[in-house]
């Protein structure tokens, strides 16, 4: 019999969700939206929404990691990245629906931040902390191929050829090439799911991600971490709108291009597989790492595009997608140098540190356009 060496469950892995829920119960009894105007109520609930946000955006880690290491991989990022998507889809969509001002770039600005956040500064990170910690470190070139294979088609219809089609005007598609496009991405991502966790599942593993039955965590622990796990995303959720509108205020504050609003909405939805990709590759797991964060540049795409694209079908809303010049030129050179640093099985410091030059270009970029 299996003894149980597993940890306990950290205090704020289970206040956290829980407190959270209560202050998006108070800020809306308070009318957070509404006193927002400088003043001592509206500062104090912005100031407060930061610290219970990303509480339970950790706690989420937390119990999302606790349920992957019981099922293993590839199954466990798969949880994670599918957590984190809800979060993104439900972001974009209730700022879709409330009809604001950049509603209809949101979803392009979104996803392209997510892209080259995970491409560039996130894959850069992890190489970096492997390389200076296990020299070379090594993954499956199978399946970061096919990970890169699927997101250039997704990236490119998605976000590049808005921009060159006739039948609709400017960087948008007429609704029946959004129908089509919406149909095929996620009719792509469905049968990237099935090679990832059926036909082709050892592309995705090493023999480090196999979890290591002594110390697996007992029934309890993981029926009260799925429990858990809904509470924190669906908290999560509910404070994300209010998130985006204290960050598209900031913006306003400082002159910040809209984009901006959509970078920050990256990386909050991003914390969670950000922070999981960077503790695997402390422990010399580059393949987790790349399943976490390519798999998440993979669903934001696959499952956030068509979510959008039903909301603007649905309410005739306009959805601007096609990226600026620079932000083309700068998503083709993502592709390239990953399609170069994912060719052999192993990477170093140097792969880490370009990927990172273009993540510093994209963010100067995203504030000096």
């Amino acid at each position: 019999m299996t003894r149980d060496r597993s940890p306990g469950m950290p205090r704020l892995a289970w206040i956290a969700p829980l407190l959270a829920v209560a202050f998006y119960g108070g800020a809306t009894a308070l009318g957070f939206t509404a006193h927002l105007a400088p003043g001592p109520v509206g500062i104090g609930l912005a100031l407060l929404l930061f610290p219970v946000l990303f509480g339970a955006v950790f706690a989420a880690v937390h119990h999302a990691e606790v349920i992957a290491h019981r099922v293993g991989e590839p199954y466990g990022t798969l949880i994670l990245t599918a957590a984190v998507t809800i979060i993104e889809v439900a972001l974009i969509a209730s700022v879709m629906l409330s009809g604001d001002a950049n509603a209809a770039t949101l979803a392009r600005d979104t996803v392209y931040a997510v892209v080259m956040t995970v491409g560039t500064g996130l894959i850069g990170l992890c190489i970096l902390i492997g390389g200076l910690r296990y020299r070379e470190p090594r993954f499956r070139v199978a399946g970061a191929g096919t990970y890169l294979t699927v997101l250039i088609v997704l990236a490119t219809l998605t976000l590049v050829l808005p921009n060159f089609t006739e039948k609709a005007p400017g960087p948008t598609y007429a609704p029946t090439q959004l129908a089509f496009v919406a149909a095929v991405t996620l009719l792509l991502y469905g049968a990237f799911l099935y090679i990832q966790t059926v036909r082709h599942r050892a592309y995705f593993i090493t023999p480090a991600t196999v979890p290591d039955r002594d110390v697996l965590p007992p029934p309890r622990h993981l029926t009260m971490s799925g429990g858990l796990l809904l509470v924190a995303l669906a908290a999560v959720v509910l404070l994300s709108k209010k998130f985006a509108v204290v960050v598209e205020l900031g913006r306003l504050a400082v002159g910040a291009p809209p984009q901006v609003t959509g970078l920050f909405v990256a990386i909050l939805v991003l914390l969670p597989e950000a922070i999981a990709a960077i503790a695997a590759a402390r422990n010399d797991a580059l393949q987790t790492s790349l399943n976490l964060a390519l798999g998440s540049a993979l669903a934001t795409i696959g499952m956030t595009f068509p979510a959008a694209a039903i909301v603007a079908l649905s309410l005739g809303q306009p959805l601007v997608l096609g990226l600026e010049p620079s932000g083309m030129v700068l998503l083709a050179l993502t592709m390239l140098v990953s399609t170069l640093t994912f060719a052999t099985g192993r990477t170093h410091v140097l792969h880490g540190l370009v990927h990172l030059v273009i993540f510093a270009t994209f963010l100067f970029l995203a504030f000096q356009p």
